[in-house]
C-alpha cells in the first residue's frame, strides 16, 4: 500500500509527464527515474506504517467487543441493557476497523 501526500503526488505527475517526452525523443535522464523510485519508496513506507496502525486499531476493537461481551454476559438484570447496548456499539466499531483495513489491503 502506498500513501503519496499530496505533495509528492504532484511532484510525482511532473517527473513522470517529463519522462515521458525524454522517452519520446529517446533520451531518458536517469536521475528522474531514481527521484521517482525514491518518491515511490517513502510513499511505500508510509503507507506500511498506515497499515501497521490500522491493524492495532482493528486488534484493540476486537479486544473491547470481546470485554462487552463478557460484560453483558455478566451483568445483572437491570444493566443489561445498557451492557447490549456497549456491545453493539463495540461491534460497529469493529466492522468499521474492519473495513478500513480491508480498503487499505486492496489499495
Amino acid at each position: 500500500m502506498e500513501s503519496y501526500t499530496t505533495a509528492e503526488k504532484r511532484e510525482r505527475n511532473k517527473l513522470f509527464r517529463k519522462g515521458f517526452r525524454q522517452a519520446m525523443a529517446d533520451c531518458v535522464d536517469p536521475r528522474l527515474e531514481a527521484r521517482i523510485e525514491k518518491i515511490d519508496q517513502r510513499a511505500a513506507e508510509r503507507g506500511a506504517l498506515e497499515l501497521q496502525a490500522l491493524h492495532k486499531v482493528q486488534a484493540d476493537a476486537r479486544q473491547t467487543l470481546a470485554n462487552a461481551k463478557a460484560t453483558e454476559r455478566t451483568a445483572p438484570r437491570t444493566d443489561r441493557t445498557a451492557a447490549r447496548q456497549a456491545r453493539k456499539e463495540a461491534e460497529q466499531r469493529v466492522r468499521l476497523a474492519e473495513r478500513a483495513v480491508h480498503k487499505a489491503e486492496r489499495a
